[in-house]
């Protein structure tokens, strides 16, 4: 019986040890994104060059997500110089919330949020390039201290026949050194 049960344990860590990280933690990797609603956690390093560096926990949750004519509608309501997406895309804007709390003292790093830290991906991994347009109220833009929280919309412009875009947010585009890879978020 004690034989049974160390080969039981012996083979649960052995599979354990060959299951990819990204297929164990739903939104750490493009394969298993994060749906909307989900709450993803995350350290951040935040320092500048050679002095000591801080960690502060980050939740990122994906709020909403609208596209095509919807999205479009309320890009036109949020400036007049929004263009319309260039053939074969369209825009797909999502809102998300962003807190940041220091996890020590003293605590006063501030981190620089900004849609720079998110990207749009198809399935197939291609990167859809940054669109510069004004989005609707409250843009995803701050300097965050330690207990602040944001609530924001990103844009992107994707093919209108990726059903299924990808989003990934990166701390390490703005700055800061992100623990345990970037957040991965399904656009649907």
């Amino acid at each position: 019986m004690k034989h049974t049960v160390r080969s039981f344990i012996a083979l649960i860590l052995l599979a354990a040890a060959y299951t990819p990280a990204s297929a164990q933690i739903k939104g750490s990797g493009p394969s298993d994104p994060a749906p909307a609603g989900m709450v993803m956690s995350g350290i951040i390093e935040c320092g500048e060059g050679y002095t000591s560096h801080e960690l502060y926990d980050m939740k990122i949750t994906l709020l909403e997500v609208i596209r095509g004519e919807q999205a479009w509608k309320r890009l036109q309501e949020a400036s007049s110089t929004n263009t319309p997406p260039k053939s074969g895309t369209e825009y797909l804007l999502a809102r998300i919330r962003y807190e940041y709390f220091a996890r020590g003292v003293p605590g006063t790093c501030i981190h620089p949020l900004s849609p720079d830290e998110f990207t749009a991906y198809s399935r197939n991994g291609e990167d859809y390039r940054s669109v510069s347009v004004v989005t609707p109220k409250p843009e995803l833009r701050k300097g965050l201290k330690s207990g602040d929280s944001l609530e924001g919309w990103v844009a992107f412009a994707v093919s209108k026949e990726d059903k299924e875009p990808l989003m990934l947010y990166s701390a390490d585009s703005g700055g800061a050194v992100e623990h345990g890879g970037g957040k991965w978020f399904l656009l649907k």
